[in-house]
């Protein structure tokens, strides 16, 4: 019975050492530590088994205190403070309308080769404005563009001569389907004439131009291509009517500019006064594009392509305008530009009896400028 107490003894002391080191590390465990356990092979002690469990605890996360915050006094010095560069710009309600004026003088070169409107080659002055104004609201475009230019040229033993001579306006109302699409429906409208008379030099008793004669006014409707940048436009109008006026009689009377000339008698007496209308119908084509060849150096194209339905189809009026601009700074500019004519209405070397009836209508030529100026640009 001893022998049997002795063994018993001998396996409960080491079975409950081991249920208290059980019990005393389960009951340390920190509340918040999420045991991870992992039951092992079951270990036998003579006749009774145990599961042997093996736990982790989980480590605690090391704290890094935070550091001291360096904070120093601003250094205020009033010295380095700079005033306003403009004044106090009081607040405007949007508009949908965006404006561009600007206004030059050139001091210029220009070359002229069979120039109808008058002319010579010269050092001159030039004096040019522009007025610029779109508005543009959802789907709708409308742009505005007037240009003036008058150039005179002075030479010693001379009277004062006429170098340029320009009035142009044009309006291009726009209309899309889409926001995202580039091509409008287009009604446009263009007008070109002159200040003051034109002369075919030295003789100034008989103009060959005047203020509205020629006065070209064109109407139409088609559609436009727009890049989204504004710096090209493409317009085509199946459909424009040209209307060429010649409001000076002495020149309608002689056809000047393609209008119905008058009837004369045998004597040259005027029996049916010239027309100062002339009506026709056709296809127009206008191009304008700007590219920017360099820092302050940028390229302008203006072309306009037209040909009549009924009177000559096929035979093509060109007005094509190419200007390159050098801006200097703010105010100092360079421009070289040229400018093509081509209209078989405007007649060249006409023939002419000592009645005053005329032998030789004359012919079509192409009409070339050629322009070199540096002067002052301001903007307003």
């Amino acid at each position: 019975m001893k022998r049997i107490a002795s063994k018993s003894l001998k396996f409960l002391l080491p079975l409950l050492f081991l249920v208290t080191n059980l019990s005393y590390g389960q009951d340390t465990i920190p509340a918040p530590i999420v045991i991870d356990s992992v039951s092992i092979d079951t270990i036998a002690f003579d006749t009774i088994a145990f599961d042997t469990i093996v736990i982790r605890r989980t480590l605690d996360k090391i704290y890094s205190p935070r550091k001291d915050v360096n904070l120093q006094i601003p250094n205020i010095d009033f010295k380095k403070t700079k005033t306003l560069q403009k004044g106090f710009q009081r607040f405007r309600v949007p508009s949908f309308w965006e404006t561009e004026n600007s206004f030059g003088i050139n001091m210029s070169e220009v070359a002229f080769i069979n120039w109808k409107s008058g002319g010579d080659n010269a050092i001159s002055g030039l004096g040019f404005l522009k007025f610029a104004r779109k508005y543009k609201f959802s789907h709708f475009e409308w742009e505005n563009n007037l240009e003036l230019r008058y150039g005179l040229n002075a030479q010693e033993g001379r009277k004062l001569r006429k170098t340029e001579d320009v009035i142009r306006l044009t309006s291009n109302l726009g209309y899309k389907r889409e926001n995202d699409s580039r091509w409008f429906y287009s009604v446009q409208l263009n007008f070109n004439t002159q200040f003051s008379n034109g002369y075919k030099y030295p003789d100034r008793s008989n103009p060959i131009s005047r203020f509205m004669a020629p006065g070209y006014l064109l109407f139409g409707a088609g559609t436009s291509f727009i890049s989204k940048e504004k710096k090209f436009n493409l317009y085509l109008s199946p459909l424009t009517q040209k209307s060429t006026l010649v409001l000076d009689q002495n020149l309608a009377n002689n056809g000047a500019f393609g209008v119905q000339k008058a009837v004369l008698d045998a004597d040259g007496n005027i029996i049916t006064p010239g027309k100062n209308h002339l009506l026709e119908l056709g296809i127009l084509i206008t191009n304008n594009f700007n590219y920017n060849i360099a820092d302050n150096i940028e390229l302008k194209n203006r072309l306009n392509l037209y040909t009549d339905y009924t009177k000559s189809f096929g035979n093509v009026d060109v007005d094509w305008e190419l200007t390159l601009k050098m801006k200097v700074n703010k105010f100092i500019s360079t421009s070289l530009g040229t400018q093509l004519i081509y209209d078989d209405d405007i007649l060249f070397d006409v023939v002419k009896n000592d009645n005053g009836t005329i032998v030789n209508a004359g012919t079509p030529k192409i009409q070339f400028k050629q322009v070199l100026g540096v002067g002052l640009l301001y903007g307003f």
